[in-house]
């Protein structure tokens, strides 16, 4: 009786053994919940995202109006342009949307020069301050 049970436990961890061996284990793989498509469209846009806000805000550095107040400044435009690239998205998406919104105040004429001046001006040094303080 005892060599019997023996011999049924054996048996059973052998069937156990090959089980275990013989299922690959990508299909016990839990599937994932993005897919590499979805992940790679994800990037694509973010990164798009950022470039469309690097240029807004760059474009709104390379206005004559703005170039003036940086230079009556004693900032350089093109070092406020490129250190623009070394924001972060959030950063870079903040100061897109407060460039987009000091243009089309000042063509509405919400603003005056001095305005967008002082604007011009604060978003430069928050720029120079931030990638400065990385």
């Amino acid at each position: 009786m005892l060599s019997l049970l023996r011999q049924f436990v054996r048996c059973a961890a052998a069937c156990i053994l090959i089980a275990n061996f013989a299922v690959p284990k990508s299909l016990i793989a839990e599937t994932h919940l993005v897919t590499p498509t979805e992940l790679q469209k994800a990037t694509v846009a973010a990164s798009q995202a950022r470039q469309q806000n690097i240029e807004t805000v760059r474009n709104f550095f390379s206005s004559t109006a703005a170039e003036k107040a940086l230079r009556s400044a004693h900032m350089n435009p093109e070092q406020v342009k490129k250190a623009v690239s070394g924001l972060s998205d959030e950063e870079v998406a903040q100061l897109a949307n407060r460039a987009t919104k000091a243009q089309a105040d000042f063509v509405a004429g919400n603003l005056t020069d001095r305005d967008l001046i002082i604007i011009i001006l604060a978003i430069a040094a928050l720029v120079l301050i931030i990638v400065a303080v990385r």
